[in-house]
């Protein structure tokens, strides 16, 4: 009943809204500014990645042509200091007339938005610190924040900085920290833990007056030395440590003991490496974490291992935990959730909901009321196999959404083996019967173990929902997931002497296929939209054209197969307006082995049909964004990277 009534208010408002503006003297301009802005890196705090501007459509997007193009100031930096950076991927922002958007490096830079002319840069000199231990570094986003009349840029460095920005000069707040800068090496907990193993990629976000920073780890180091991923926050007036949340909790806190053994002194990692989202209104703060140390062999943390793998939501101005839910007990097969969830309010059988859906590497849709944290459907736990590593004790259980039904391939059988010919089904049975075949949570085994090589696990660790996870239409409820299903070999194996305090590391077995075929039945990547008010997919389609051309196949004429994903498992993304779906495909996988550049794809969004594609010399690894100035939509994404080419690409209509 209080929800029903809350509605009938906010209609009212609503009425009284559009009867004011109508009457009021707006001009055109401020209304598409503030329509056609990108205000964070989800467009949003919700992260829905929508834009309502439709000057772009089906009948123009093969017309699209690039504007512009900002080559990165990283490109700037004497060589003797810079350090090699992996693929360009930051969003860029675009603010009452000024784009912003971040180097690799950490720089930042505000630009004009109809021609990339450089207006301020801001460089935070992280590179003074040293030579990193992640190479090639990379840093993602930044973070736009103002309190009606401030406005300020945060951005968190690899060389482990959060810095205030302003706006306006590209300057330092001078009131904020020292001249600008807070210490990240401060106020984690453990600091007689590895600091080397962390630093920074993700934007910080800000609400109200709280700046929350996540904080990236170094999955791989052959000791258990990684610090713990605790989640911290700042005053975003003068820097001031406010909280910090123990995503491992230590002595005296709930779930303390879900790490037996007083494992939670030494277990690290369990990180917030990727976005976060935040209900502004609310004042809540939705945190994704990341699989504990080490990812593959939980020997040493015995126990479920609360806050990994799940869904925290905090109050911004005290951390308090208001509500969590964990996706996978006592992971062992690295499916941390590595994307920001999707705020959007749905209606499920009649009942409003302010909702909350994260996608997971698993494959999986989890939906949440937002406020009180209770499943929209019934999530249940269910039986799975135990492991058989000395040491590892798995989960006896682990969740499993009623609805949606999973968005990409979960588990392995005979079954799923290609078979377009008998010369491949027999091959792929042979070569399947060297691996452990099973449902997801399928544990790794030791490499050899009654004569198997490995457990093929579906998806595998870069597979299901991965960076930068997905999109959501506010008028509809439909959610879009781009996915891949990217199977491994997993299996444990003995380090070699000396190198490592684990007595168990993980080997895997990636790309696994013969003929130069993917083992398993297409799609290998798809694009899936559900319908979040009922819970039902709308459709779903295979993302690329994948082998359907290969020797041994070019003659059953089939149709787009999705493209395998073989070397990169986090870039892309989709797009939405108000009439497309939009993303992009590498050359490489669609047109030539040899190609170096992408290809600009257009969907109709309500079916998925392909409208469109436009050719692009430069390889793009970004979120794509939208924005509007001077009555011009552009599409932004960046590219390049790997090759000293970093560089944002501009697209507009001729």
């Amino acid at each position: 009943m209080e929800n029903l009534i809350e509605m009938n208010k906010l209609a009212a408002v609503g009425i009284l809204l559009l009867f004011l503006m109508g009457c009021a003297p707006e001009s055109e301009d401020s209304v598409s500014e503030s329509v056609g802005d990108w205000y964070h890196h989800g467009g949003n705090h919700s992260s829905d990645k929508y834009s309502p501007l439709d000057q772009i459509d089906a009948s123009n997007f093969a017309d699209l042509e690039i504007a512009w193009r900002y080559q990165s100031a990283d490109l700037r930096i004497p060589e003797e200091l810079s350090f090699p950076t992996g693929d360009y991927r930051a969003v860029p922002l675009v603010i009452d007339g000024t784009m912003y958007v971040n180097t690799n490096h950490g720089q930042v830079v505000a630009v004009d938005p109809a021609t990339g002319e450089e207006l301020w840069l801001f460089d935070p000199e992280s590179y003074l610190a040293g030579p990193p231990l992640f190479s090639p570094i990379q840093t993602r986003g930044i973070e736009y924040w103002t309190d009606g009349e401030i406005e300020r840029i945060f951005i968190a460095t690899i060389g482990k900085q959060l810095v205030s920005i302003d706006i306006t000069t590209g300057q330092p707040d001078p009131d904020f920290g020292d001249n600008g800068f807070v210490d990240l090496k401060q106020n984690l907990g453990r600091l007689e833990f590895e600091m080397n193993n962390i630093t920074h990629g993700a934007p910080p976000i800000a609400v109200g007056s709280t700046v929350i920073v996540g904080s990236k780890i170094y999955d791989y180091i052959m000791s258990n030395r990684s610090p713990p991923g605790h989640v911290r926050a700042y005053d975003a007036y003068t820097g001031d440590f406010k909280w910090r949340f123990n995503t491992i909790p230590q002595p005296g806190e709930e779930f303390n003991e879900t790490w037996e053994d007083d494992s939670w002194a030494t277990a690290g990692n369990t990180n917030v490496w990727t976005y976060m989202s935040a209900d502004d209104e609310a004042g809540i703060v939705y945190l994704p974490i990341s699989t504990p140390t080490n990812d593959y062999w939980g020997g040493r943390r015995l126990g479920e291992n609360l806050f990994a793998e799940s869904l925290v939501a905090l109050d911004v101005e005290t951390g308090e935990r208001l509500w969590h839910f964990q996706t996978v007990h006592h992971g062992i097969w690295d499916y941390d959730i590595a994307s920001a969830p999707n705020l959007v309010d749905i209606v499920v059988d009649g009942r409003p909901i302010k909702a909350v859906a994260q996608v997971s590497k698993t494959a999986f849709t989890y939906v949440f009321d937002r406020i009180t944290g209770e499943p929209v459907w019934p999530i249940e736990e269910r039986p799975v196999a135990a492991s058989t590593v000395p040491g590892e004790r798995t989960h006896p259980t682990q969740p499993f959404p009623t609805k949606p039904a999973p968005f990409d391939r979960q588990g392995i059988s005979e079954d799923d083996l290609i078979d377009f010919t008998p010369e491949i089904a027999e091959a792929a049975r042979e070569m399947a019967s060297e691996f452990v075949l099973g449902p997801i949570f399928t544990p790794p085994i030791v490499r050899g173990s009654n004569g198997k090589r490995a457990t093929f696990v579906v998806p595998g660790a870069g597979g299901g929902a991965n960076f930068p996870g997905a999109t959501v239409d506010p008028e509809t409820g439909i959610l879009y997931v781009p996915s891949a299903t990217r199977p491994n070999g997993m299996s444990l194996v003995e380090p070699p002497a000396g190198t490592s305090d684990w007595p168990y590391v993980i080997q895997m077995d990636r790309a696994l296929g013969l003929f130069g075929l993917p083992l398993l039945k297409p799609p290998y990547r798809r694009i899936t939209a559900i319908d979040l008010n009922t819970g039902e997919h709308v459709w779903q389609i295979p993302f690329g054209k994948g082998p359907a051309n290969h020797p041994m196949l070019e003659h059953l004429n089939l149709p787009p197969l999705g493209s395998p994903l073989t070397d990169v498992v986090t870039e892309g993304g989709v797009l939405l307006t108000k009439t497309l779906l939009i993303s992009y495909l590498a050359q490489k996988d669609e047109i030539d082995p040899e190609a170096h550049g992408s290809i600009l794809v257009a969907h109709n969004k309500m079916t998925g049909e392909l409208i469109a594609e436009v050719l692009v010399d430069q390889r793009l690894h970004g979120p794509p964004m939208s924005y509007m100035h001077e009555g011009k939509q552009y599409i932004a994404v960046a590219g390049g990277g790997r090759d000293n080419d970093d560089e944002l690409l501009v697209f507009a209509l001729p």
